[in-house]
């Protein structure tokens, strides 16, 4: 019977590369030298002449051994290159510690010359090189990768290192906010940051993570927006347009469009109004997208094509719920609402406020929509901070981007009036008596902040949710380093 190959064991790996590593300090190889001088990168290299001298780094990512020629292949950031070793360019004994003792993994500084091979590779012929740093475990499987999905999460660095498409969407991202930015100070933002830490969570419906401040022997909650109350008391002291980009956390559920850390930008803007915003907002979307992605067409989810360029919708609230599934949220008693939901088969709380309730309808007609558009006339009950409607008080001045059967992002006509807004919050602080712990927590001090007079101000937010979205990924692939249990976290448990 034929023997089956068993996979190698990456212990037994490791042990043969830290034997190999004291046996290159024996003969007096640093493997781990300060000093790296690199003159080009791989893609200048690329674009040298042949016959130009080539001083550059990178990380092995093939190994292919011909007897008297070693083929490598060189990785940095900017890209990837063929290296070629020959016995007689760099000599007997430098090829022979090359060849036994430098895996798949390590990271090398070469000099060399630019040439092309036979079969038009462009290519570095070895004169010299150098060992900078010894990787004691290998690289996945160049074919194959990393498959599991955890383990790619828990091992980013090996994902990042191995698909050089995961590492332009980082690239991406970091474009993406560094547009956001620009564009608002190019508008005439002022960038501020906000404290992270709060005696009172406020400026949205979410559960906040509490931590122990000990110089001050006080518990405090890590922020739930990008500082909204914060950024209305600037509308107060004299600021007219100010922004801020930065991490704030909610204690909540993950899926596909929810992480419990993320990035968030929103802007306050004085002596404008939702209407002013929506407008601003849509210029800002499609800047950001021909600049990110060079288009304004994208293919999100299951909702086929989506043109940013088209004329944007607006969905009224009360009457796209009253379209989808026949009942008028206004109208409608908390018992009808529930029946519904029932019937719907969308799920609740038993203590949910008809706030609560009526947002699970909607968010059920929403993955209807494709979008783009704004969501509009939203009521009060569901807006513990906009504005109502002059012509309708039920309502609010608030809208909400619609793409692809998501809400990415939220605004409105900030409410100013310091009595009605004390009203409001003595509502949410009932709701959370009652056990909703996303309900919004009284701020005395905003209250008096706004007592003092707060101009009109239209106020907006997006997350990093807009980028996945854009990219038709999970938000959590869209994170670096997102948060995972600790590896064999039920053992640990158990013991």
């Amino acid at each position: 019977m034929k023997a089956v190959k068993q996979p190698a064991d990456i212990n037994d790996e490791r042990a043969m590369r830290i034997t190999k590593l004291n046996e290159l300090r024996d003969i007096g190889i640093n493997p781990y030298p300060a000093h790296s001088h690199r003159v080009h990168s791989l893609k200048q290299a690329l674009e040298k002449n042949e016959g130009n001298e080539i001083i550059s780094t990178g990380r092995i990512m093939t190994k292919r051994d011909m007897g008297r020629i070693i083929f490598c292949h060189l990785q940095d950031e900017s890209a990837k290159m063929q290296i070629v070793f020959k016995k007689d360019a760099i000599g007997e004994k430098s090829f022979d510690i090359l060849e036994k003792k430098i895996d798949v993994g390590d990271i090398l500084s070469i000099i060399g010359e630019r040439f092309t091979t036979k079969k038009g590779e462009p290519s570095v012929l070895v004169k010299n090189w150098i060992l900078l740093t010894k990787a004691l475990l290998p690289l996945p499987d160049k074919f194959h990768g990393l498959q599991d999905e955890e383990l790619r999460l828990r091992k980013r660095y090996l994902d990042l290192a191995m698909d050089p498409n995961l590492r332009k969407l980082f690239c991406r991202k970091s474009k993406f906010w560094a547009t956001v930015r620009d564009f608002l100070l190019e508008e005439g933002f002022l960038e501020v940051e906000t404290p992270v830490f709060e005696n009172t969570a406020g400026g949205a419906d979410a559960t906040p993570f509490i931590t122990h401040h000990n110089a001050l022997d006080i518990d405090v909650y890590l922020r739930i927006s990008m500082g909204e109350l914060w950024q209305k008391r600037l509308m107060v002291a004299g600021y007219e347009k100010t922004f801020e980009i930065g991490r704030q956390f909610r204690n909540e559920g993950m899926s596909r469009e929810h992480l419990q850390d993320y990035t968030q930008m929103e802007f306050y803007w004085a002596y404008a109004d939702y209407e002013m915003g929506m407008a601003l907002v849509e210029r800002l979307c499609k800047h950001v997208a021909q600049e990110v992605w060079g288009t304004l067409k994208f293919i999100i989810g299951n909702h086929g094509e989506i043109d940013l360029n088209q004329p944007w919708e607006r969905y009224d609230y009360v009457k796209t719920i009253k379209k989808i599934v026949k009942i008028n949220v206004l109208k409608a008693s908390e018992k009808e609402i529930i029946e519904k939901l029932n019937e719907l088969k969308i799920g609740y709380e038993k203590q949910e406020s008809k706030g609560r309730l009526v947002d699970s309808l909607w968010k059920y007609c929403r993955k209807q929509i494709k979008g783009p558009g704004f969501l509009i006339n939203v009521p009060v009950f569901v807006s513990p901070l906009a504005k109502r409607k002059a012509n309708n008080p039920e309502l609010t001045e608030r809208f909400q981007i619609i793409i692809a059967g998501s809400e990415l992002g939220n605004g409105y006509s900030e409410l100013n009036d310091a009595l009605d807004q004390a009203k409001r919050f003595k509502e949410q602080a009932k709701l959370r008596e009652a056990g909703d712990t996303e309900a919004q927590m009284y701020d005395e001090d905003f209250v008096e902040a706004l007592e003092h007079g707060m101009p009109p101000t239209c106020g907006f937010g997006f997350s990093e949710r807009f980028f996945a979205f854009f990219e038709n990924k999970p938000i959590r692939e869209c994170v670096l380093f997102p948060l995972m249990k600790p590896e064999n976290f039920e053992d640990k448990e158990k013991k």
